[in-house]
This record gives structure tokens, C-alpha cells and sequence, in this order.
């Protein structure tokens, strides 16, 4: 059974309300997206495999411990997810990054694909998808869903802030799955936007509004 992991580290909670303000500029944004999908990737590797692996120090030859196959991807949904690559590679350079292209419909609110380039051996790896916003649930709903599709069975979900909404869209749709969040807002808003979040993310990180 999935878990739900809300971090409460001060130095998160500290950049996501910085990120919050509407008078923080791009390159701010940016740089402070990045910061925080660095801590939260801190959290989410928590219960990653080790092997013993034998070494020699300057001193001596002693047993160390280091990531049991290595076989990671970072699969960040578009466009905002890409925001949260640099953090986690920062922190897991050997991951593989594939990418997930879904936008809403604007008649029917449901999300459609229009782009999806995975490692090869992306069944093989531990997934971790990531997504500024978890507002209704419906792009990692979909994106997770495409995954498990294609094979992949160890798979987590890191968003920066979510409604609870999307939680539990999450937990309904894919019980299985880790969900790893910055922190939880109050609802969503007619247009499905979080309250208070942070706008659009997409458009914050690229300076698109």
C-alpha cells in the first residue's frame, strides 16, 4: 500500500513560501523550484535499496554502502515537471530522465498525451514522477497509468504543493504508488487552480504569463 508523506522540513517550508509570492521573479522561481525538488528528492530516496560494497580508503580497505543497481529515471510530467529535474539529478546523477507531454481538454478537463519518451529499460528502473502542482490529479493520474502500461512497477509521485483533491484522486486511482508533497492547500478553485498555491508553475518557471 502506498503511503502519503507531507514534509514539514523547515528549509522546504520555508522556499515554498517564497515561491508562493507573486512578486518573485523568474529566475528566483526557478532556482528555488529546484532547491526544493532537491530536498524533497532527499525525502523520497529515504527507503532506496544498498549493497556492501568493499573499498579502499587512504588508510585501510573497509565495506561501504552504495545504491543497489542504480537503475533510477526522473520523469518529470510537462512542462513544469522539467522545473524539478536539475534538483533531483543534483542529488541521483545517475538516473535516466524520460518525459510524460499531457494538456487538459478544454471541453472535457481530461488529460490528453502528446508527448512520451521513456529509458528503454524504464520497467526495470524506480520511477520517480515529478509535478510542481497536484491540482485535480488528473495529469498524474494519467502519466502514472501510462507507466504502469509500459511495464514499470516500483513508482513514486513528488509534487511541491497539492490539493486535496488530487490526493485523493491518487490514492483512489493508484493505491500502490508513494505520494511525496511539500505541502497540502486548501482546495481548488473553480478554474481547478490550488488555493492559495502559486498560480501557474508552468508559466512561472518559464516566464511565459
Amino acid at each position: 500500500m502506498g503511503k502519503v508523506v507531507i514534509m514539514d522540513h523547515p528549509l522546504i517550508q520555508h522556499k515554498i513560501g517564497y515561491i508562493r509570492r507573486e512578486d518573485t521573479g523568474t529566475k528566483d522561481f526557478r532556482q528555488t523550484i529546484s532547491e526544493i525538488a532537491m530536498l524533497l528528492c532527499y525525502e523520497a530516496t529515504r527507503n532506496l535499496e544498498l549493497d556492501d560494497v568493499k573499498v579502499k580508503t587512504p588508510i585501510c580497505e573497509t565495506t561501504v554502502k552504495e545504491l543497489k543497481g542504480k537503475k533510477l529515471a526522473i520523469i518529470p510530467i510537462l512542462r513544469a515537471g522539467l522545473g524539478m529535474v536539475d534538483g533531483f539529478l543534483e542529488m541521483i546523477p545517475v538516473a535516466k530522465v524520460g518525459h510524460i507531454g499531457l494538456y487538459r481538454d478544454p471541453e472535457t478537463h481530461k488529460p490528453v498525451e502528446y508527448y512520451c519518451k521513456l529509458p528503454a529499460d524504464c520497467a526495470e528502473r524506480e520511477v520517480f514522477v515529478v509535478d510542481p502542482m497536484l491540482a485535480t490529479g488528473g495529469s498524474a493520474v494519467e502519466a502514472i497509468r501510462m507507466l504502469k502500461d509500459k511495464g514499470c512497477k516500483k513508482i513514486h509521485f513528488v509534487c511541491i504543493i497539492a490539493a486535496p483533491d488530487g490526493i485523493e484522486a491518487m490514492k483512489e486511482a493508484h493505491p500502490d504508488v508513494d505520494i511525496y508533497i511539500g505541502a497540502v492547500d486548501e482546495k481548488l478553485n473553480e478554474n481547478a487552480y490550488i488555493v492559495p498555491g502559486l498560480g501557474d508553475a508552468g508559466d512561472r518557471i518559464f516566464g511565459t504569463k
